[in-house]
């Protein structure tokens, strides 16, 4: 198996963009992440375009064909993949499957979403599921494991409001979040309208448009195209148990997907300069970084409170402002996790650089099936 790199990044600003269709956003991301690589459409062997809810929304299908051919690019495979939130992670996650297996020696990741429409379906993740038909949605489900890690561990409403807090102010210093322009307070945190108890509105990210894109490489020839390569060491996509009482207060999947990936980069927690995780809801910020092994399990809310999560701390979590300050386009959001690993190893980050980052790591997870994340991802990059 070869080894793979990441040599071209682009996004397009993660936003309310009404008048931008989504294949627009798609191409414009695409064509930057190319010339980023410094290669040239027709080097690029093999696509994969990552979308939640265009079939739904705007009756596209098939849409990373029109992608990549908006980027100069065709007659290649194109891929179009949906799972979850995860969408663009899994595609990262097959992209370098198919370089580190000899087949092809560049490809194009592409993620994309338009969620700012007249009227958004509610998010199904199962009609077999007994949960979901009887209303556990997905923010019941993370408003319950919010009480429940409240319950077991003496959590906090209020270090629940600071994840908010950190990640909006992070947010500030990345040119594409331009959701939110202000910072807030834990007090307009807390006072916000509640959406299911213990979690307001602003514990809750918001929908988001927007694009990002990736160009992958065999690293055995990269360096013909960037001096600055970033090594993706590790690319790891599970599914959940499915068969077992859930345990409401740790992400299995988390536990599972993160030691995969440490083993096979050679690495631990402790290694890593930072990190993007699925701070959908500011409950999973806390459990995250527990399950990551970052802190130990129950200690999430004091660690954020203590400072350690944010930009200067000891382990700056989801820098680029995360789903909860820039939005969560969901087939874009787990490729631009990846796009902030390369900005940061990099050291291109401006104010909000990581000092010295050598290590970067994504996480996501997306629906749920009998209590459990259907789709978990952890992604390592390295200098």
């Amino acid at each position: 198996m070869r080894d793979v790199d990441i040599i071209g990044i682009g996004m397009f600003p993660f936003g309310v963009h009404k008048t931008t269709p989504l294949v627009e956003m798609g191409v414009r991301a695409a064509i930057d992440a190319i010339k980023d690589a410094g290669v040239k459409p027709s080097q690029v062997n093999i696509g994969f375009f990552a979308n939640m809810q265009a079939a739904n929304l705007t009756k596209e299908f098939t849409t990373g064909q029109t992608v990549m051919w908006g980027a100069g690019i065709n007659k290649i495979p194109v891929f179009n993949i949906e799972n979850a939130c995860t969408s663009g992670a899994s595609a990262t996650t097959l992209a370098m499957m198919s370089i580190a297996s000899g087949q092809y020696d560049i490809a194009l990741v592409v993620g994309a979403e338009k969620l700012n429409v007249p009227f958004i379906p509610l998010l199904n993740p199962s009609l077999r599921d007994i949960n979901v038909l009887e209303g556990n949605v997905v923010i019941n489900g993370f408003a319950q494991r919010a009480v429940r890690h409240m319950h077991e561990y003496g959590t906090t409403k209020e270090q629940l409001a600071m994840v908010d807090v950190k990640n909006r102010k992070h947010a500030l210093l990345n040119p594409m979040a331009k959701f939110f322009n202000k910072p807030v307070t834990i007090e307009e945190v807390l006072n916000a309208p509640m959406m299911a108890d213990p979690l307001t509105k602003l514990m809750c990210c918001p929908n988001s448009d927007g694009a990002a894109a990736l160009v992958l490489c065999a690293a055995e020839i990269s360096r013909r195209f960037t001096s600055k390569p970033i090594h993706l060491k590790a690319s790891v996509l599970v599914s959940g148990i499915f068969d077992e009482v859930p345990d409401m207060q740790t992400f299995e999947e988390d536990q599972r997907a993160s030691r995969i990936a440490y083993e096979t980069a050679g690495l631990g927690p402790e290694d890593v300069s930072a990190v993007e995780c699925h701070d959908a809801f500011t409950i999973c910020e806390i459990m995250h970084t527990e399950n990551l092994g970052f802190c130990p399990i129950g200690e999430g809310g004091p660690f954020v409170e203590s400072g350690a999560t944010s930009l200067g701390g000891k382990i700056p979590v989801n820098v680029s402002g995360g789903l909860l300050g820039k939005g969560h386009p969901l087939g874009a959001t787990a490729v631009s996790q990846i796009v902030e690993g390369v900005i940061q190893l990099r050291g291109e980050a401006g104010a909000r650089q990581v000092e010295g980052a050598k290590v970067f790591l994504a996480e996501c997870m997306g629906a749920e099936l009998r209590g459990d994340a259907k789709t978990c991802t952890v992604n390592i990059l390295t200098v």
